[in-house]
């Protein structure tokens, strides 16, 4: 009895795998699917690179046109923009040039203080008030 599983392996054996030709395509279908795979990882770590640098966007330097003036506008009217404005004028690249310390250290005051700007309203917010110290920074550009 014990011999009839070993003889029905046996012919199982021969019948689907015929001898050592399973194994030998087996270990080529292996190495093809080895080979393959390599190929696929280096392909994919040669775009992971660590040596390649992100590029990043050119730095735009703040301007009066751009930056300024618009910032004026909106938060130093009426009061500094003639005809209205009864107080030291803001409306042009000169006077704004001419004007930026007292500018800065007036909107950086708190409310309350002596001098705070933009006068009976609330502090303008740090973005604001970055305008013009990144304007001053940058050189004090016109365009």
């Amino acid at each position: 009895m014990g011999l009839l599983p070993l003889n029905f392996l046996n012919i199982v054996r021969s019948k689907y795998y015929s001898g050592d030709t399973f194994f030998k395509t087996q270990r080529i279908n292996m190495k093809k699917l080895a080979i393959l795979l390599i190929i696929c990882i280096g392909a994919f770590f040669q775009y992971c690179s660590s040596s390649k640098k992100v590029s990043k966007p050119a730095y735009i330097p703040m301007n009066y046109i751009s930056n300024v003036q618009p910032t004026i506008l909106s938060s130093c009217s009426p009061c500094h923009i003639p005809p209205k404005g009864f107080y030291r004028a803001l409306n042009t690249y000169d006077a704004a040039k001419t004007n930026i310390d007292n500018i800065i250290s007036r909107i950086n005051l708190t409310p309350g203080e002596r001098g705070f700007m933009p006068f009976k309203h609330q502090k303008l917010s740090d973005s604001v008030i970055n305008v013009f110290v990144q304007w001053k920074a940058d050189g004090l550009l016109e365009k």
